[in-house]
């Protein structure tokens, strides 16, 4: 195949190039400065600004680009970064994708489980409606703005990803070094429910969603047993041979994470991987246990 990726260089898109390419498929990767490389090719999303003729005759695009939620406190001018980030792109290469003469088949554009805002224990499925919040509202504008890619025909898949564990960077890249100096442990109440997923799953994710014509839609990106963050602190406790003890209160995060706190780390979502179960997927990391396994290997 040959494949369209934004957000190539980040933590999912680095894994999944490297893989693709593995098995022989092209990739083309979209890039916001001057091209270094031969499979690179500008864009501008802020200027809407992508030549249709890119993505003709791809087979398929996969859209990851977007600036990181738990990076710094939620300014207001921040939040506007968040915001245009992935919209400004998803409405570029939607556009590009329905003004293509030959279209790709298929849009694999990232989204979240922030859709669904925080619901406590409540079991989410991917016909949940969205939650409410800033981050449920950003991904229901996230989402919608893939609309030029669907009106044209072309099959639209929305991967929301929850907390993915990998060996370096993403949620372990920042508490792991707290762990390991015997400062973990859980994160307000710690009855939140955190929906984990592996990096190689989530790469394995999106590969099967590419290759699969019958899934389209909302599709949660999780581990089939989301854990609270007590559960998940423990266990992250337990393999890395530490001690969790020191309970990080509520009050203290929401000082030092401003708005993300509320509705990243305090917030709860017990998303399952509904659509991929229905289809088959097989999941290499079925069990925190063996997510945390492979990520800390």
């Amino acid at each position: 195949m040959r494949i369209v990726v934004s957000g190539a260089s980040g933590l999912i898109g680095t894994s999944l190039v490297n893989e693709v390419r593995a098995d022989g498929h092209e990739v083309v990767r979209l890039v916001r400065r001057e091209p270094g490389a031969s499979d690179e090719v500008r864009w501008n999303p802020a200027a809407h600004d992508l030549s249709p003729d890119v993505v003709s005759g791809a087979d398929a695009v996969v859209h990851l680009a977007g600036a990181g939620v738990g990076d710094r406190p939620w300014t207001p001018g921040y939040k506007r970064t968040l915001i245009d980030s992935r919209v400004d792109g998803t409405t570029t290469i939607a556009a590009a994708i329905a003004n293509a003469e030959k279209p790709p088949k298929v849009l694999v554009s990232a989204s979240a489980v922030g859709w669904y805002g925080d619901r406590g224990d409540q079991v989410l499925r991917e016909d949940e409606p969205a939650g409410t919040g800033f981050l449920a509202d950003l991904c229901r504008t996230w989402e919608s703005a893939t609309a030029p890619a669907e009106e044209a025909g072309v099959r639209v898949a929305h991967v929301r990803s929850g907390l993915v564990l990998a060996h370096s960077g993403g949620l372990l890249g920042r508490i792991k070094p707290l762990f390991q100096l015997g400062l973990g442990g859980k994160l307000g109440s710690g009855r939140q429910y955190w929906p984990w997923i592996s990096l190689r799953d989530e790469v394995a994710a999106i590969r099967f969603v590419l290759e699969n014509d019958g899934v389209r839609g909302p599709v949660n990106l999780t581990g089939p047993e989301p854990a609270t963050n007590a559960e998940f602190t423990a266990e992250l406790a337990r393999q890395l041979h530490r001690p969790a003890v020191v309970a990080v209160p509520a009050f203290a995060l929401r000082a030092a994470l401003w708005g993300f706190a509320d509705e990243g780390i305090l917030a709860g979502q017990r998303a399952i991987p509904a659509v991929l179960s229905e289809h088959g997927f097989s999941f290499a990391d079925s069990t925190l246990s063996s997510a945390l396994r492979y990520a800390l290997a």
